[in-house]
């Protein structure tokens, strides 16, 4: 699938990071000690699990920022499908540079990589359906861009990047402002006329009394397949209905029948495990 690459400019701060939390302050002392200054390499980026790629404009301006010289042609691209012992790219020039950047690459490309296969597999278990799996902000400080990158780079939707992108009106909101009501009618008078409103509800009795506030999207949070079925028959289309709570590939495709329109999954960027990639040297 083609993406949009993420912008250069986003992407270098992250990096440069860090590279300078592993260089320190004398660099890589074991490269400069062995490894000869002029000595040139063949290398390959391997997949040793099999998922899907997410990350490798990250991996090569690790490899770019040390050193200009370093050229990485890619075999399969962000969001394609790798199987063990697949090549992923080849990553060509001095042998210093690519040593010392070898882990903050791989440590981008295996995170990224892990949640893109963890999206697909979930996207995969739903597919017949017509349910969007989304993510949601529980994800890395400072990651959050590359994570949801990643997240549809496996085929999976956003939900928002942040506070400031609609308003969700959650169960603690409800408490403090003392009422789904109070809620509802403080949000329609604050936000502007391209802000969406969501609402979080527990029960079928809160549903009723959301819809009557007619929002944008209802967050049906740890339903039974039951109330799920009865929610969306409730709702009727007259909001975009969401499903969230503890859901995983076993589980989201009987969700996912139930009729929602979105499935949402912290676990997709907060506990997805890496892909396993390995740099292999192939010749001088």
């Amino acid at each position: 699938m083609k993406l949009a690459p993420l912008p250069t400019v986003m992407l270098e701060p992250l990096v440069r990071s860090a590279l300078l939390e592993d260089l320190g302050r004398a660099g890589d002392v074991t490269t400069d000690a062995v490894v000869p200054k002029n000595h040139r390499v063949t290398t390959v980026l391997v997949a040793r699990q099999t998922g899907v790629v997410a990350g490798l404009d990250l991996a090569m301006l690790a490899f770019r920022l040390i050193d200009q010289n370093v050229e990485l042609t890619v075999e399969r691209a962000d969001g394609d499908d790798v199987t063990h012992g697949e090549v992923i790219a080849s990553v060509v020039g001095p042998a210093r540079a690519i040593l010392t950047a070898e882990r903050t690459a791989l440590n981008f490309l295996c995170h990224l990589s892990g949640v893109a296969t963890a999206t697909a597999s979930i996207v995969t278990a739903v597919r017949g359906h017509g349910a969007k799996i989304v993510c949601t902000r529980k994800t890395t400080p400072g990651l959050r861009a590359l994570e949801k990158y990643a997240v549809r780079a496996g085929g999976g939707c956003n939900h928002r990047f942040g506070l400031d992108d609609a308003i969700l009106i959650k169960d603690n909101h409800i408490a403090i402002a003392g009422g789904i009501r109070a809620a509802l009618e403080r949000a329609r008078a604050s936000a502007g006329h391209l802000v969406k409103i969501e609402v979080e509800v527990d029960t079928l009795a809160q549903l009723e009394e959301v819809l009557g506030f007619a929002p944008d999207a209802v967050l049906l949070d740890n339903m039974s397949l039951e109330h799920l079925r009865r929610a969306v028959a409730i709702v009727g289309g007259r909001a975009i209905t969401e499903a969230s709570g503890t859901i995983t590939s076993d589980t989201a495709r009987a969700i996912a029948a139930t009729g929602v329109d979105l499935i949402s999954i912290g676990r997709l960027t907060h506990s997805a495990p890496i892909l396993d990639i390995g740099l292999d040297y192939r010749s001088s």
